[in-house]
């Protein structure tokens, strides 16, 4: 149970206040429902400051013309729940005052904004156009929360268009500043490939990441992200909200930060964009270890989206699609042995020596071991598309169904340039969301979700004669060379050889949300269930690890003793299943114009 309260001036407690708090008590199930529309809510009052009863508040988007229809109770009080966020103009009218309009009105993602409405006494024919903007302090919210906006999300640069980095424009949130890499030699995969968050002080897979609604956290509950550690589709995303304290009840399922985001949709108007993005090496310095000459480097990132009217102020689609192309190569040095000592080698361990390449006559040589620089080339291919349809059936029915797919591979060749391994993501998400006025005073949406994660690390690509050479295995079942880590020596693989991981994750999502106008408070409530299924398989060292050679001279004589590698049969992929349920009620009671009680 959490009970957040603001408080502006003293009151006494009402006897709804103990009976929410006694309910609370009851509900003992993580919540994880949230609707990602915004709540518009506020009182309809006169000159005097008394309250209207039954008086008509139309809200209207302006961007798709759809009109949402409140009307107020015997206390004056309104509400409008799950709004799609965008600009909207709001007008309020009833028998014996003049009609009033009020445009400029700016819903964000998951707010809960206060909008008050002042009628004059006059004609119903006459309207007053209200200039003065509603404030953008949520004072019916006492969660610390910030929403990063479409122009942010648009105009800021970023670096890779990694549009979750943008939670850092919030205080407390910040980057881990030493995520591992997606390189062959990283576990970055296995922690997820997304970009690694921290909310005061929270673990980053304490997060909870949300599009349109459903929970699109992978496979170890971190952030989403492809295998180049990028979560695009910045053109796609409308805004999203970054949640730090104090949510309310209807959050939940982690302890971190909520990261809720939305993507565009199409309105009247077609509206599109395309965009070309070019980094390369030729506008780079020369850093010291990069020797004569820069390491290539070449990134490019295209695509656009367009939203469009299918039948006007009814039916909508937007689409975007983003493509992502990486060519890097990172310099390096590489330790061999140099002629001498290969010709000391046994004739078992000969063969062997072609997983070190020769060294240039000009490379330095110190105790038989050669260094020498090298590009060591990383290549990613990357695709990521999103859709939306939104539909509105009649003037107390509308869905919404979104769709992503982000997939691509990353590939990577080892330091001695025998092998070339790749990680490999694929993600989508789809969701449908349908959402019922039953009357002004009762709302309800349904929702239901799929996301699906795959991670593969460290699948082998391609290789060299000898990278490939059968006749070199050793480990019962392989079919490559083992892992030869040697003193002095930059270790040799063959293909195959790296720790290999496949995550597979589904995660089943269904909700449902109601929203009830009593009175002075706006009741929400609802359940969520999810089915999460998550298949695993790990393979350490699949060509097996020589581990005991203590020197070059061991290595050469062949005195090894010991052979790490894998059973035979002895690697199987593991299988968890998991349900969660979760169920929640939250009241947001209006005590007074200055004071609002959030109780969950």
């Amino acid at each position: 149970m959490t009970i957040h309260e603001r408080l502006r001036s003293a009151v006494g407690f009402e006897t709804s206040l103990v009976l929410m708090i006694v309910l609370s008590l009851l509900l003992t199930a993580r919540s994880g429902a949230q609707v990602a529309g915004a709540t518009l809510s506020g009182s309809v009052i006169d000159p005097s400051g008394a309250a209207i009863p039954n008086a008509t508040v139309s809200i209207k988007n302006v961007g798709n013309g759809e009109v949402r229809e409140a009307a107020s109770n015997s206390d004056g009080f309104y509400s409008a729940p799950n709004l799609l966020p965008g600009a909207y103009e709001v007008s309020a009218s009833t028998k014996g005052f003049s009609k009033a309009v009020q445009s400029g009105i700016t819903l964000t993602v998951g707010a809960q904004q206060t909008l008050n409405i002042t009628l004059r006494p006059g004609a119903l024919t006459e309207i007053v156009q209200v200039t003065s903007a509603p404030p953008d302090v949520q004072t019916s919210s006492s969660a610390i929360s910030s929403t990063v906006d479409s122009r942010t999300v648009r105009e800021l640069p970023l670096n890779g268009r990694d549009w979750t980095s943008l939670a850092t424009l919030e205080p407390g949130v910040v980057n881990i500043p030493n995520q591992a890499t997606t390189s062959f030699n990283a576990n970055k995969g296995n922690r997820g490939f997304g970009n690694q968050l921290s909310d005061s002080g929270h673990r980053p897979n304490e997060n909870s990441y949300r599009l349109n609604g459903v929970s699109i956290n992978d496979y170890t509950n971190a952030a989403p992200g492809g295998a180049t550690g990028l979560n695009l589709g910045v053109d796609a995303v409308q805004e999203f909200s970054v949640i730090t304290t104090g949510y309310t009840a209807e959050y939940g399922r982690t302890s971190g930060a909520i990261i809720n985001g939305i993507t565009k949709s199409g309105t009247n108007k077609v509206h599109g964009t395309g965009f070309f993005f070019d980094r390369d090496s030729i506008f780079d310095a020369r850093n010291y270890f990069d020797g004569p000459t820069i390491a290539p480097f070449r990134r490019i990132q295209f695509g656009g989206s367009a939203g469009a009217p299918i039948v006007k102020d009814r039916t909508f689609i937007f689409v975007s699609y983003e493509g992502f192309r990486q060519s890097q190569e990172a310099s390096g040095t590489i330790n061999v042995p140099d002629a001498t000592e290969r010709a000391l080698a046994v004739p078992a361990i000969q063969p062997y020596l072609a997983l070190w390449p020769v060294a240039p006559a000009t490379a330095p040589d110190l105790n038989g071991i050669q260094s020498f620089n090298v590009n060591v080339a990383t290549i990613a291919n990357e695709n990521n598309f999103i859709t939306r349809f939104d539909h509105r059936i009649s003037g107390s029915d509308s869905v919404t169904a979104s769709y992503f797919f982000d997939s691509g591979p990353q590939s990577q060749a080892d330091p001695l340039g025998n092998t070339v391994h790749q990680v490999y993501s694929r993600r989508q998400m789809g969701s449908f969301e349908e959402t019922h006025i039953f009357s002004p005073q009762l709302v309800n949406t349904v929702r239901l979700g799929v996301n699906r994660a795959l991670g593969k690390i460290n699948d082998p690509v391609s290789g060299d004669a000898v990278a490939k050479d059968a006749a070199l295995a050793i480990a019962p079942g392989a079919g490559a060379p083992p892992e030869i880590p040697v003193p002095g020596l930059t270790t040799a693989y063959g293909l195959g050889g790296f720790n290999r991981f496949t995550h597979a994750w589904n995660s089943l999502q269904a909700s449902d949300d109601a929203f009830l106008t009593r009175g002075k408070h706006s009741i929400k409530f609802g359940f969520n269930f999810e089915y999460m299924q998550y298949n695993v398989l790990e393979q350490l060292s699949p060509n097996g690890r020589m581990n005991t050679y203590g020197s070059l001279a061991a290595f050469l004589s062949n005195t090894a003793d010991q052979l790490n590698a894998l059973a035979p049969g002895g690697s199987h992929e593991v299988g968890l299943r998991e349900k969660l349920f979760a169920g929640y009620i939250q009241d947001d009671w209006r005590a007074k114009s200055n004071l609002t009680f959030n109780i969950g």
